[in-house]
């Protein structure tokens, strides 16, 4: 918890972005009847019947100094899959920067080893030389700020039946542009002598 909260604590870097990155399932979900018009008074009606259509990943990255965020759609969220979200975050977003800071749970999948299951040992180890990681800890997910962004885009953009991967990526892209032209920056308030203080239970007894 410390070690992530020191990273909150660096001044803008924007050599060595810091940027916070969390994932989220979603149901991709199908009308079975078309909804009825909106009308004078009363708000587009939906049936209750519905269908499923699968699942896809969310991969949410945000650089809370910056205000930025991107979100990237893909069917499955394996090592592999996680692979490519951070390639792409690091050429087409950070192409040039010294390394970025990232920070994140610790899932399986959340590793550099990640990166050798999918690309050549070159590229692999290219692309790991690139990142400077910090894990939250267990039962600390929301240390992480990504977490929050992801709350938002929950209300704000996925509140309504979404029926498949290609519209999933056209909101998300979507609401993540709008948030960006508004660079709806982080605010975070919550310190490491705050923690020492509300979270002191959670630290060792030390005696002497």
């Amino acid at each position: 918890m410390e070690d992530v909260l020191s990273v909150y604590k660096r001044p803008y870097d924007p050599e060595r972005p810091v940027v916070c990155m969390d994932e989220m399932p979603r149901q991709l979900i199908k009308e079975v009847y078309a909804p009825l018009p909106i009308e004078p008074g009363k708000p587009e009606r939906h049936d209750y019947h519905y269908k499923r259509n699968g699942v896809v990943n969310l991969f949410m990255f945000f650089e809370p100094l910056a205000g930025w965020r991107t979100v990237m759609t893909r069917e499955r969220r394996t090592k592999v899959d996680w692979a490519y979200c951070m390639k792409r975050l690091l050429e087409k977003h950070y192409p040039d920067v010294d390394k970025v800071i990232l920070v994140m749970d610790n899932l399986n999948t959340h590793g550099l080893s990640s990166f050798y299951e999918a690309f050549a040992p070159k590229e692999a180890c290219r692309l790991a030389q690139r990142l400077e990681i910090h894990y939250t800890p267990e039962h600390g997910s929301w240390l992480n700020m990504a977490e929050i962004e992801n709350s938002a885009m929950a209300r704000q953009c996925l509140s309504r039946r979404i029926p498949e991967k290609q519209v999933m990526e056209e909101e998300t892209s979507a609401w993540s542009e709008r948030r960006n032209e508004e660079e709806a920056a982080a605010n975070w308030r919550f310190r490491t002598e705050d923690a020492r203080i509300k979270l002191r239970r959670l630290y060792p007894n030390i005696d002497g």
